[in-house]
């Protein structure tokens, strides 16, 4: 949102205040984005809509509670342009396909003018065979700044940063605490929440629940390597990559990452990171790899996210597509002009496009 706000839009970004959200949360302002929180959707509506239907660009993400009830408001009230962005594609397109998605239905799907996705590939032919009318992908980034080398002390052989999650439990125990019991002279650190009570956790490995984001690029650098892991969904759809992966590229670790379609399309495997996927691959990689080589890595890594990455991409990125589609709508617009002006015999004008808006300048408003 940052990156929208150096390039001269005006940013508007709104959350609804939920209890565990209140309790963890970590950011309350950035700079050149006016931030405001909501307790319900009337609240919403009623302090809001003056903001939603002068907004040239409103997104409306997943996850959002009563995430239909607002996509539909503000698909009738919004003059601009309206996108859903989705930052767990693989959940959404099983929860559509069996219908019980909680914040989007596939009636809604069309009436959105842009689908944003975080997952590209294959995804995006299944959401428009779903009714999706314009599908673009807009992978997580990372900001560089906020995640730049950090060299430390190298406490750890192998570090591991990621919130519990039962379907990666079973790679963080093959790639993470076997090399643990098999290398007892190593050290090991997990930083993350919510991880149940009843884990056996092998006596080198250090445990941290929470590591706030202003701490990520410090204890990367604390890692001679960083494991990646991706969850199995997003495994299995391929083309996903994960901000933790940008987050320890950025900050120019070296990482050892499961393999998934499409890891080629962000990094190159051997060049940027280590593909893993036996713990046997994990132990050869931390006993054999010479520290030149490691660093290499890192360095190259950071290299690939400063280079297409970095949350000033995809800045540019929406701004494109949103141009794009305003472009397309005020040419509609123009000729629905003219075939009202002179309708031809027998043939009938174009229907009048769901919102006509030209295509604006550069500081064009947009609401998050």
């Amino acid at each position: 949102m940052t990156a929208l706000a150096r390039r001269g839009h005006e940013v508007l970004f709104l959350e609804r205040d939920v209890p565990w959200y209140a309790r963890h949360r970590d950011l309350t302002e950035l700079p050149g984005v006016r931030i405001e929180l909501y307790g319900s959707v009337v609240e919403l509506r009623r302090r809001f809509a003056r903001d939603i239907r002068r907004a040239h660009v409103v997104v409306v993400g997943s996850y959002v509670p009563e995430g239909r009830r607002v996509g539909r408001w503000v698909c009738t009230t919004a003059p601009g342009m309206v996108a859903f962005y989705d930052i767990d594609t693989p959940v959404t397109l099983a929860a559509l396909e069996a219908d019980r998605c909680e914040y989007l239905s596939r009636r809604l799907l069309p009436v959105y003018d842009l689908y944003l996705s975080f997952s590209g590939g294959p995804a995006l032919r299944r959401l428009e065979r779903l009714g999706a009318r314009v599908v673009r992908p807009l992978y997580c980034a990372v900001d560089p700044g906020q995640y730049p080398p950090t060299a430390g002390p190298g406490t750890w052989d192998l570090g591991y940063l990621g919130t519990y999650a039962t379907d990666r439990q079973p790679a963080l125990e093959s790639l993470l605490f076997r090399v643990a019991d098999a290398w007892p002279d190593g050290r090991f650190v997990v930083g993350g929440p919510l991880y149940p009570p009843d884990i056996r956790w092998p006596a080198n490995v250090e445990r941290t629940d929470h590591v706030p984001p202003s701490d990520h690029s410090r204890f990367y650098g604390r890692q001679r390597f960083t494991l990646n892991l991706t969850r199995s969904d997003m495994r299995r759809l391929g083309h996903s990559p994960s901000v933790r992966l940008f987050e320890a590229a950025a900050c120019g670790a070296a990482i050892l990452t499961d393999h998934w379609d499409g890891l080629d399309e962000f990094f190159t495997p051997g060049v940027d990171l280590i593909r893993v996927r036996t713990g046997r691959d994990v132990i050869e990689a931390l006993r054999d790899m010479p520290d030149d080589a490691r660093g290499a890595l890192g360095r190259s890594a950071r290299a690939r996210v400063l280079a297409s990455h970095t949350s000033d991409h995809r800045a540019r990125a929406l701004e494109a597509y949103a141009f794009e589609l305003l472009d397309a709508r005020a040419a509609a617009a123009s000729e629905a002009r003219t075939f009202r002006r002179r309708p031809r015999r027998g043939s009938q004008p174009p229907a009048r496009p769901r919102v006509a808006a030209g295509a604006e300048p550069p500081d064009a408003d947009l609401i998050a």
